[in-house]
């Protein structure tokens, strides 16, 4: 993928972060930088679920424009812990730890990344709700898929058919990397 070489500042202090923490499951570059160009084209709340050690948040931060606001939530007391040491300092990011359900009542978010892995808590149906219209939800660690229905492991992706199928949002899924795609999913 072509993108530049170098990492912002909050970016690399994340990696840092992650491992001391020796917390090796964290956002790529390629989907960070997608992430960065997202947020920067939005104001208002921005939230994250499933925060990991912050690299993803980091990213989101690096494309931070204005007074956007970023909460972000890790179950993992630890792993929030790690997170909040990278934001200590920045009043535009708020690291929880808790249960992304404690977000709920921030909403509605102009953008939504979804990365806390379990396909019930990132469903169409358990976030729709949270995102404002023309609100933007990212999802990633998808390996790309050239057919419909999608298929993932020798059967259809469920998941991944419902986001990019239902009439609430105007979804695409993008290749971030040969081997990597996302879900960029718009409220209408």
């Amino acid at each position: 993928m072509s993108a530049p070489l170098d990492l912002p500042a909050v970016v690399r202090r994340a990696f840092d972060v992650s491992r001391r923490a020796g917390y090796v499951s964290f956002c790529r570059n390629e989907t960070g930088r997608l992430l960065a160009t997202l947020a920067a084209t939005r104001t208002g709340t921005m939230a994250e679920f499933g925060t990991g050690c912050g690299v993803g948040t980091a990213w989101l931060r690096s494309g931070l424009r204005g007074d956007a606001h970023i909460l972000t939530a890790e179950l993992d007391g630890k792993l929030a812990e790690a997170a909040a040491e990278i934001f200590v300092d920045d009043p535009q990011v708020e690291v929880r730890s808790a249960d992304w359900d404690t977000l709920r009542d921030q909403g509605p978010f102009s953008l939504l990344f979804l990365d806390s892995g379990e396909p019930t808590a990132v469903s169409v149906e358990a976030v729709a709700d949270l995102v404002e219209p023309g609100g933007i939800v990212v999802l990633d660690d998808f390996v790309p898929c050239e057919q419909w229905p999608p298929m993932a492991d020798g059967r259809v992706d469920a998941m991944r058919e419902r986001w990019l199928s239902d009439p609430r949002f105007t979804a695409s899924e993008v290749m971030v990397a040969s081997d990597a795609a996302a879900i960029i999913a718009t409220r209408r």
